[in-house]
């Protein structure tokens, strides 16, 4: 969505417009929703996480000011908020992900799905070893797809901040990955294959 026509639609959700609200949560919605699935691990959790972000963000809309940020950056700071009230109320960090619950086609080729699923298995285990912020860049990164830029204004820090703790969380995924016995670059080419 173009900039401006986010700005006027922010702008009409502002004063009350319950379409403009809506058009943004459709634009938004879906990205939410992975964020905090990839970091709580639970679509059902997930879910309600986003209802909760999309709640949260209707009620204090009026008080919203654009500070020259993307829209989406407000709503990244709600969501994780939201995660971490989750995990101090649960006082607990994710251990595993949600992929036994996915159904397991079979295909010609079973044995290459099997490492895809123990490879993805891996590198979800791996992941929620990181700290807070470095799962945040690493799921804006590399599972949303935003640049360095875009990254940083949503986290609020510089962008060699972000290149630098991109840096640690990927040696330090490396390093997870390599005790678990897989090698981070075969994962990465599995996985997008």
């Amino acid at each position: 969505m173009a900039g401006v026509d986010e700005r006027r639609l922010v702008e009409r959700a502002r004063r009350g417009d319950p379409d403009a609200f809506a058009q943004l949560y459709r634009q938004h919605v879906q990205a939410i929703f992975r964020y905090i699935f990839h970091r709580v691990n639970d679509a059902h959790l997930a879910e309600d996480l986003t209802s909760d972000v999309f709640a949260r963000a209707l009620k204090s809309i009026a008080g919203y000011t654009d500070q020259g940020k993307p829209f989406i950056a407000w709503l990244y700071r709600i969501a994780h908020a939201r995660v971490v009230d989750h995990y101090r109320r649960s006082d607990r960090r994710p251990t595993e992900s949600d992929l036994d619950a996915e159904p397991l086609s079979v295909t010609a080729d079973l044995d290459q799905g099997i490492l895809r699923r123990q490879a993805a298995r891996a590198l979800q285990a791996a992941l929620v070893r990181l700290t807070d912020e470095q799962q945040q860049v690493v799921i804006l990164r590399f599972i949303e797809g935003y640049p360095v830029e875009t990254v940083a204004q949503i986290m609020g820090k510089n962008a060699n901040a972000i290149k630098a703790l991109q840096h640690r969380a990927l040696r330090s995924l490396a390093g997870h990955l390599q005790r678990a016995g897989f090698d981070i670059e075969a994962i990465l080419a599995g996985l997008s294959s």
